[in-house]
């Protein structure tokens, strides 16, 4: 040998494998499938879509106020639940660009990268399946109306939700598996996570208290130790504005929740059937179209309990007789199997407090947005049909069966993400007629103005408080004022404005006072708006 080849560093002979040949196909697919989820939602912010609304400018206008250090609210302006963590997330955002509807939906954009992440995450820790990873990516990549409003709205919780949901179920297989290493970190940050749920938005309740009966269950002993003592003092942390404004105010934020569900309401058992069962799985499990689904996509309303069934079935065998080695992917298959069962529980108990809630029955359409957390159980509720659609059984007709059901999966709720999509210029449209008549005030010196609820906080966010409203009802009657400091303001004022769409009920009422007397209004007209001036 010559001294040459002897002076080579070991395996300089030997061709490194290229980056593609490590990840193979499948990482290379679902890398793909991840930005282009991530990717689609960006076009739709640069698009104003999904449309924004009063209820958004509210925790943008919580956010202005934090990045300015005017107010650090713990609510949701206006009521006594709610967490305001994405105003939190926004401040700094706003800090450096200034305030924005873009600018308040990058926390959000940010979310549901992240959630998406840990599902794949979450999927091959369970299964150990590259291919299943790649199916659930892909359909979480997907985005119907009422899902891309859940994941991108910041109107209050439900964008970090599932990411938070999906974290908890990972963090509670490395802790249940007794993955080696961070072991207090985990615990500190698993309970800190459901503790902070606990204050941003109950809904997510029935995941933390699963994934806490599977911790419980596999470390139980390892939970009487420091890891216990940590984990109690992380979710005190995590749930810390909640117990301090309760402690200091006395106000309890379960009766404002249980509220907020429909609980001062009624409704009929078949309203709420219908709503719970029938339209609000497709909706809030994004197979629909913009706020409204057709007869042909109800048909997830029929298979959804079939697959929770089998799913939790499954999940129960493999508990129960599955060895406790450590399966190839490190986990063993009972911790798999455990985890599998507590998601699909969870999904369970969330179906079953909505249907019993008023607000199915009441509001079926809107409120499907309650159900968001569904797709948590996604890796687990997929599962079962997807082993039989690739290995099938002994029965002829199951694998079929099986492929029918994920090809109809992936091809509804894509047709309903081209539905969601097809709205974007129009949105766009009437975003940039509304910062029109933004300008537009600006342009006539309005300061103050009197609108309806849905224009309100809307334009007072959007002028970064440059132009402040106080919320009317169509007879010019207070209104609810989500920020009393507004109204406070506009009574003050000299000759306050007014402010209505187009052919609205309260341009009507408007229309009426044009013309001469001391009392008149002058009209300003923006495309879609009505500006009403005092003639003083």
């Amino acid at each position: 040998m010559t001294a040459g080849v002897r002076d080579q560093p070991r395996g300089a002979d030997r061709p490194r494998p290229r980056l593609g040949s490590r990840l193979g196909a499948v990482g290379w697919l679902t890398g793909l499938a991840l930005l282009a989820g991530v990717g689609y939602r960006l076009w739709l912010l640069g698009h104003a879509t999904p449309p924004t609304n009063s209820d958004e400018a509210t925790m943008g206008l919580a956010a202005l106020h934090i990045a300015r250090g005017e107010g650090f609210p713990v609510w949701f302006y206006g009521q006594q639940y709610m967490g305001t963590l994405e105003a939190y997330l926004a401040a700094p955002v706003f800090a450096l660009a200034g305030p924005s509807l873009f600018a308040l939906r990058l926390p959000t954009l940010a979310l549901y990268a992240l959630f998406l992440l840990l599902a794949w995450r979450l999927t091959l820790r369970l299964t150990g399946d590259r291919w299943f990873g790649l199916l659930v990516v892909v359909l979480l990549a997907l985005g119907a109306d009422r899902i891309v409003k859940n994941q991108l709205i910041a109107g209050g919780g439900y964008p970090e939700m599932n990411a938070v949901g999906v974290a908890l179920a990972l963090l509670a297989v490395d802790l249940a598996t007794g993955r080696p290493g961070w072991r207090l970190a985990r615990w500190a940050t698993w309970g800190f996570l459901a503790g902070l749920m606990i204050w941003v938005d109950p809904l997510v309740l029935p995941y933390v208290v699963a994934t806490g009966a599977v911790l419980v269950g596999f470390r139980h002993r390892e939970l009487r130790g420091p890891a216990g003592a940590l984990g109690g003092a992380a979710v005190l942390l995590g749930a810390a504005p909640l117990l301090a404004d309760s402690l200091l105010t006395g106000r309890n934020p379960v009766h404002a929740v249980l509220a907020a569900g429909g609980a001062d309401a009624t409704a009929g058992w078949a309203a709420r059937l219908h709503g719970g069962l029938v339209v609000g799985p497709p909706l809030g499990m994004g197979f629909c179209g913009p706020g409204t689904c057709a007869t042909w996509q109800l048909w997830w309303a029929y298979a959804l309990p079939v697959l929770l069934a089998v799913a939790a079935v499954t999940a129960w065998r493999t508990l129960r007789r599955a060895p406790s080695e450590a399966g190839p992917d490190g986990v063993p298959p009972r911790v798999a199997g455990a985890v599998r069962l507590a998601l699909v529980l969870a999904a369970g108990a969330t179906l079953v407090a909505y249907t019993m809630s008023s607000s199915s029955g009441l509001t079926p359409t809107e409120s499907a947005r309650y159900l968001s957390t569904l797709l948590i159980c996604v890796p687990a509720l997929l599962w079962p049909i997807w082993t039989l659609a690739r290995r099938g059984t002994g029965r002829r007709t199951a694998r079929p069966v099986a492929l029918v059901v994920l090809a109809a999966t992936l091809l509804t709720a894509g047709y309903a993400t081209v539905q969601a999509a097809r709205t974007a210029p129009a949105n766009q449209a009437a975003e940039a007629r509304h910062a029109e008549l933004v300008t537009t005030l600006r342009h006539l010196g309005v300061r103050h103005v009197g609108a309806g609820y849905w224009t309100c906080n809307r334009l007072t966010f959007a002028s970064a408080e440059q132009v402040v409203c106080a919320v009317v009802d169509d007879d010019l009657r207070p209104g609810f004022d989500r920020y009393p400091a507004y109204r406070r303001e506009v009574e003050g004022a000299a000759a306050p404005a007014w402010v209505a769409p187009t052919g609205s009920p309260l341009a009507v009422r408007l229309d009426g006072r044009l013309g001469p007397g001391p009392d008149a209004l002058e009209l300003v007209t923006v495309d879609g708006w009505r500006i009403y001036l005092p003639r003083t």
